[in-house]
């Protein structure tokens, strides 16, 4: 089923509106077109987005929704210490499980296994399964990734090597001189 000429709902800027009765059974295939793209990388702060596909399945039971499948994504970062662009490709594993208003409780306590996945609420009978792959596509960009050229960078601003800069090395600092 091909979900690229749903709707677009105000606000999202690749939205893809799932009506909960009339949702069917098969894999939708999500892709962002060039504005939608352009859109998310400017939300993301990210240099442009030339791929963002999704293939994702959807299992209701009652109002609550399965989603799994994979998304499948190239864009362009800056490198955290150079600034140089930094392309990436992502082919991510998705699940996560739409529920409606009003179930999800973030301040209960519970323990969470390996199957466990992320909830997403959605109001009335309709989510917006493009947003929820944006969503997606934010968890995989790594903020501090770094490029070829991060070393050469650090060198020539004076900067210390991560190994001598980050966390493990503050702890190093504690630790007693032999």
């Amino acid at each position: 089923m091909n979900d690229n000429t749903a709707p677009h709902q105000a606000g999202s800027e690749f939205s893809r509106p799932v009506e909960c009765a009339r949702m069917g059974d098969g894999i939708r295939h999500l892709v962002a077109d060039e504005n939608e793209r352009a859109a998310l990388a400017a939300r993301f702060g990210l240099i442009g987005v030339s791929r963002l596909e999704a293939d994702i399945a959807l299992d209701a039971d009652g109002e609550t929704v399965m989603a799994t499948g994979i998304l499948r994504a190239d864009f362009v970062q800056s490198c955290a210490v150079s600034g140089d662009d930094l392309p990436v490709s992502v082919a991510e594993s998705l699940a996560f499980r739409l529920v409606p208003a009003g179930t999800y409780r973030p301040d209960e306590e519970v323990e969470l296994s390996a199957e466990d996945c992320d909830e997403i609420e959605y109001t009335g009978g309709t989510f917006d399964l493009g947003e929820a792959i944006a969503q997606s596509l934010a968890l995989v960009i790594d903020p501090y990734a770094t490029g070829p050229n991060a070393e050469q960078a650090r060198q020539k601003h004076g900067l210390q090597g991560e190994d001598q800069t980050g966390p493990f090395a503050a702890l190093a600092a504690l630790k007693p001189k032999k």
